[in-house]
């Protein structure tokens, strides 16, 4: 779809989900846009990511809850297998609902042309796809980034399954070893173990070690408690064939037959063969593309957003980094991306968390409300969480955590919150619905209201103001002069 000149004015590369709100951006504002996509539409979130980890986790969880102790014996037996290939069929149909709106007819609807193809630059302002030269005005790179695959001695990579083909699996594994101790990792084991696979997690340092520790401990706990066997603070330092399958070797000295195994520990951005090198765009030690906050990289006329980029790897920042984008090059504006991202880890329970979690800062302090004293827990008998807030001076909030159900729904309260620079006031002064989850976050910032105005200066200026009013008690009220009036009756 290019102009009377022939030239298109965005080139967007990459069918993912930065790809498609990208080209969508820019065809919406009158823009001639092409995209083109390698392999389909819809990116790693609908065909290997977000749709089929979080339906896996729906109907893991389903399957465990048909387990409970509440249900009498006859029923746990007749329900608490799980049906593999039912799951397999739920996850097929969660994309098919979901696809039909990331598919190329979608774009073009929009307004974009979709051309299938490796696409790569050849100089500034020109790209070829399959032997046709495209030439553009301005571009964003929105390729992502695949799997990390093993570098283990006697381990071979076609033997290892990654987050992107373990959705290949047929049958149910009756044993999992996943390598890694990220989200994914978390996600993937603990829905395979309460599927029915024996899951083992080997950690090079901790369990989420972004995260919260005692948030994450709260995760590993109940990821224990479903069976995973997890060995932080581990490596694999060889493999070798084994009746068993594989045998892994760890720095302690000790081995196991992994079974299956899942490597889940990183990915590495698309961009080799793209040839940013001749159009002056640069990257960094990890191959991942440079940009500003704007989005534009160090070629004034490409932009980058996504998973391809240094920026943290969610589907809500490539989307919102990708608007920005074609906003940005469309429109000629200067708008810059939020620092601000959530993040949730969906386990169960979820760990959510967004801005800051330092506690070794000087004037940083944090209000934790355990979640024994949230009513909502306490009636879903959910009560090992916790939302914790970290604040900053004045009651500013600066970031938090919390760890429950649903806690993913109760951070966009605290998003907001930080990105607004709202303080626990603002938040204690905001009625609630009752009872939720979210009691957590209001019963926190009225705890941290509540001290700060009954200690110190603020305490004095409450006891002042309490004994100036008792001082006025039972004094006739002052009336106001009445007003002379003048012949024509204004004064």
């Amino acid at each position: 779809m290019a102009n009377r000149d022939g030239v298109v004015d965005f080139l967007v590369i990459g069918g993912g989900t930065a790809g498609i709100v990208g080209a969508m951006t820019a065809a919406g504002f009158g823009a001639s846009t092409v995209l083109v996509e390698r392999d389909r539409t819809g990116g790693d979130c609908l065909w290997t990511g977000c749709v089929p980890s979080k339906t896996i986790i729906s109907a893991a969880a389903l399957v465990k809850t048909r387990r409970s102790p509440g249900l009498n014996p006859a029923d746990r037996a007749a329900n608490g297998s799980a049906d593999f290939a039912g799951v397999r069929e739920r996850i097929a149909r969660a994309i098919a609902t979901i696809e039909p709106a990331d598919s190329p007819a979608a774009l073009e609807t929009a307004g974009v042309e979709v051309i299938t193809g490796n696409a790569a630059f050849t100089g500034p302002g020109k790209a070829e796809v399959g032997g046709r030269t495209i030439r553009f005005r301005q571009a964003l790179i929105a390729v992502g980034a695949a799997p990390a695959r093993p570098a283990i001695p006697g381990l071979r990579a076609a033997s290892v399954l990654t987050p992107e083909t373990i959705w290949d699996l047929e049958t149910l594994p009756d044993s999992l070893t996943v390598i890694g101790g990220g989200p994914v990792a978390c996600e993937l084991g603990q829905a395979f173990a309460r599927l029915g696979s024996e899951v083992r997690m080997i950690i090079r340092t901790r369990l989420l070690p972004k995260e919260d520790a005692d948030a994450a401990a709260i995760v590993r706990q109940s990821l224990e408690a479903d069976g995973v066997h997890i060995r932080e603070q581990s490596t694999v330092t060889g493999a070798e064939n084994s009746t068993g399958g594989v045998r892994l070797f760890l720095n302690n000295g000790t081995s196991i037959d992994a079974g299956t195994i899942l490597f889940a520990a990183g990915r590495i951005p698309r961009t080799a063969g793209l040839g940013l090198d001749r159009i002056g765009v640069d990257l960094d030690e990890r191959g991942q593309v440079l940009t500003d906050a704007r989005m534009r990289t160090s070629n004034p006329l490409v932009w980058a957003a996504g998973d391809v980029t240094a920026n943290p790897r969610f589907t809500h920042v490539a989307g919102v980094h990708a608007s920005t984008a074609a906003t940005n090059a469309v429109l000629g504006l200067n708008r810059r991306v939020s620092a601000v991202v959530p993040r949730v880890t969906y386990t169960s329970p979820e760990l959510a968390a967004v801005g800051s979690s330092q506690t070794d800062h000087p004037r940083h302090r944090t209000r934790t409300v355990t979640h024994r004293h949230v009513d909502r827990a306490v009636t879903d008998e959910r009560t090992e969480g916790f939302t914790r807030l970290t604040l900053g001076g004045r009651g500013k909030i600066l970031g938090g955590t919390i760890v429950g159900p649903r806690a993913g729904e109760s951070l966009a309260e605290l998003t907001l919150a930080v990105q607004k620079g709202l303080t626990t006031a603002d938040i204690a002064g905001t009625t609630h619905a009752y009872p939720t989850y979210s009691d957590g976050v209001w019963n926190a910032a009225i705890a941290d209201v509540r001290t700060r105005t009954t200690a110190g200066p603020a305490r004095l200026a409450v006891k002042t103001l309490a004994f100036l009013r008792r001082r006025r008690v039972g004094r006739p009220p002052v009336r106001a002069k009445r007003p002379e009036r003048s012949a024509d009756g204004i004064r």
